[in-house]
């Protein structure tokens, strides 16, 4: 859902920046493998030890590099499979760091074992979420739903938890409850989520297979009445010779 509003208006707002890096020669592969390795840094070194506040201002000015990038090979007209492929793939590393750096936390100075079972289910869940549409996608069906937590949704909600409960180490009381809040959200999005694009995939599926059927049986119907007349032809043909030959 953020994806269709959120998107399009941070586009607009990072093409300056995006136009200056390309007159400084930086290429939008470039960009992607920076922002993903700032991500992952700033989730792994700063999660882990529960500075969530600072974890999430660094990955946050780093995660927009997933629209420079994208920004920057339009403006180039070097939109290409690669840099799809690099950018869609680099996005499941920086996603699987995020939720790894709240479940390390959990593991160690967190001391909740649930916890650390949700923030990895919703690592998990989220690289399947995005397999389903691609792997639906690669055979052939349009998976014509986008779902209730997408990748945006599922990162402005644990990162937006996570730097709202970094503040308790400033002295706000209370806050750091919001981050479980947010993981107990993202996963329960996120398992609602893959069962709407699985159903949608079988429907999908069951349809395609219908219509195939369907042609096939068309096919197969068109063909039987010229094999009909071919025959009849011959029978024609046969009972001809065989009054000429009794005469």
């Amino acid at each position: 859902m953020l994806n269709k509003y959120a998107r399009a208006f941070f586009t607009r707002v990072l093409t300056p920046f995006a136009s200056f890096l390309i007159r400084r020669g930086v290429s939008p592969d470039t960009v992607t493998l920076i922002g993903t390795a700032g991500v992952v840094a700033g989730a792994l070194v700063f999660f882990p030890q529960g500075e969530f506040f600072w974890g999430t201002i660094v990955i946050t000015l780093f995660v927009f590099s997933d629209l420079v990038d994208g920004n920057m090979a339009r403006q180039l007209g070097r939109s290409s499979r690669w840099g799809a492929f690099l950018d869609s793939t680099l996005d499941r590393v920086a996603d699987g760091a995020i939720f790894a750096g709240f479940a390390l936390w959990y593991a160690g100075g967190g001391d909740d074992i649930a916890l650390c079972a949700v923030s990895i289910f919703c690592l998990a869940s989220g690289q399947v979420v995005s397999y389903t549409k691609a792997r639906g996608e690669s055979i052939g069906l349009p998976v014509a739903v986008n779902g209730l937590v997408e990748r945006a949704e599922r990162l402005v909600i644990s990162l937006v938890a996570a730097g709202l409960a970094g503040l308790h180490a400033f002295g706000v009381p209370g806050i750091q409850y919001l981050l479980p809040v947010a993981l107990w959200i993202v996963a329960v999005g996120s398992l609602v989520t893959l069962i709407q694009r699985v159903v949608t995939v079988r429907r999908e599926s069951a349809e395609a297979e219908a219509e195939a059927a369907e042609a096939a049986e068309e096919t197969a119907g068109e063909a039987q009445p010229g094999a009909g007349s071919n025959g009849a032809a011959r029978t024609s043909e046969n009972a001809s010779r065989g009054s000429e030959a009794a005469k």
